[in-house]
């Protein structure tokens, strides 16, 4: 059983940085927290990022070892359903050179791509913490997810959220 990464243990973080943390969004018809443990190495590369603003945090920001809310959206109950790591550094995502992907941008040029993704390694599925009961807990209120209008798939996660979270799903509650 892999225990939940914290604050002070972040999974596998960097030594030479503080640990970060992150809230990824994936639909879960396209990649679920199941699906990304069943992958070889629960590794998933995480493609289709087509905003600018979460393409840059994973291109400037994102390190291998930082920790991840894995989080299903565009479902019946949107929320966090497992707790993953940043497995690699960014790469051109090939789905921007595909015609047939949904993800297709054919204003992308080969030799310059727009469009970055990186691997994100599954370390554990956890009870769903749903978008209400993530509202329900005053310690998240500021939490970039629960804010009006936020539509991201990447986000960053405090340190002290990261925590909070963490401790929820240690409690059981």
């Amino acid at each position: 059983m892999v225990t939940a990464p914290t604050p002070s243990h972040p999974p596998h973080a960097a030594a030479d940085r503080p640990a970060q943390f992150w809230l990824m969004k994936s639909e879960p018809d396209e990649c679920s927290i199941d699906d990304a443990l069943a992958a070889p190495k629960a590794t998933v590369p995480w493609t289709g990022v087509r905003n600018y603003q979460a393409r840059n945090f994973m291109r400037d920001a994102m390190q291998v070892g930082d920790g991840v809310l894995f989080y299903h959206s565009s479902c019946p109950e949107p929320g966090i359903a497992g707790l993953a790591r940043v497995a690699s550094g960014t790469r051109p995502d090939p789905t921007q050179f595909d015609p047939t992907s949904p993800y297709h941008d054919p204003k992308s040029p080969a030799d310059n791509p727009r469009w970055l993704l990186l691997d994100v390694q599954a370390l554990r599925k956890t009870r769903l913490i749903s978008l209400a009961e993530l509202r329900a807990h005053p310690a998240l209120a500021d939490m970039r997810v629960l804010q009006k209008g936020s539509r991201l798939s990447i986000t960053p996660v405090e340190a002290s959220e990261w925590g909070y979270i963490t401790e929820v799903l240690m409690q059981g509650g």
